[in-house]
């Protein structure tokens, strides 16, 4: 078990749901955002940071063992906001973990990084990115930095290309992209439970019947997923119509990302 794990974006939709399921994996949980954490339990610390300050951000990581980071901008924006908190945010997180000697994170990339891959295509973690936005090309310059960092310092990275991690799928298109809370905390107990990690890239997905992507890479590890989105079909057809064939949640694996404009240009 870790003496300290830090959760960065702790106070995010996500963060917020891992906070009660990772007791086993940490003695204590420091949860930071940019905005204050609220109602912090007897084995949690809370620290306020912007990742864009440096000296902020080494603060923060100091004295942890292990980053779970959840932090920074995690939709489609404007790429000044994208740069500050995807981009130097990230930058600033791994020196300081290559200051602080903290030697394993789990980077939470995302499925934008390979958005414009068309849903009849099956994907392994080796093929070529297509980021379908400045969001996914944030989460492929944070693949390349984590492998860097790797390779040059050491630090061990489990880049995990996040699906849709909800309580449950929103649409049809998140029955292959879903992961569930459970399976999300599964995975980062094993990602800080493994002797050796290396710098692997991970789908974050749930079993699901329908999915694009090979998951044999997380076997390596240990996680093997037990959530099936299947059972939140026959609801999803009840609330709304599936999407027209021609429609980007039904053609492309990053969805309506694949139409946003490019914010404030």
């Amino acid at each position: 078990m870790l003496k300290k794990l830090l959760i960065t974006g702790a106070a995010g939709g996500l963060g917020r749901a891992m906070r009660t399921r990772l007791g086993g994996v940490a003695e204590t949980l420091r949860l930071a955002d940019i905005v204050p954490v609220e109602d912090p339990g007897p084995t949690e610390e809370v620290v306020t940071c912007d990742l864009a300050d440096a000296a902020a951000v080494r603060a923060m990581v100091a004295g942890c063992d292990g980053i779970v980071h959840f932090g920074g901008k995690s939709v489609e924006g404007d790429f000044g906001t994208i740069l500050n908190a995807n981009i130097l945010g990230l930058y600033n997180l791994y020196e300081a973990a290559r200051a602080e000697g903290v030697g394993r994170v789990l980077f939470a990339s995302s499925n934008h990084t390979i958005g414009f891959y068309r849903q009849d295509e099956w994907l392994k973690t080796t093929d070529p990115m297509r980021p379908d936005g400045l969001y996914g090309v944030s989460k492929c310059f944070g693949e390349a930095l984590a492998s860097m960092y790797h390779d040059k310092f050491g630090i061990e990275t489990a880049i995990v290309r996040i699906g849709s991690c909800f309580e449950e799928p929103a649409n049809h298109r998140m029955l292959a992209t879903w992961m569930s809370f459970d399976d999300c905390a599964a995975l980062i107990g094993c990602v800080f439970r493994a002797p050796r990690l290396g710098c692997p890239v991970i789908w974050g997905v749930s079993d699901n019947d329908q999915k694009w992507w090979d998951t044999a890479s997380a076997a390596a590890i240990g996680w093997r997923p037990q959530d099936n989105s299947e059972r939140f079909r026959a609801a999803l057809d009840a609330r709304m119509e599936r999407p027209a064939k021609d429609h980007p949640n039904a053609v492309y694996q990053g969805g309506m990302f694949t139409q946003e404009p490019i914010h404030g240009a």
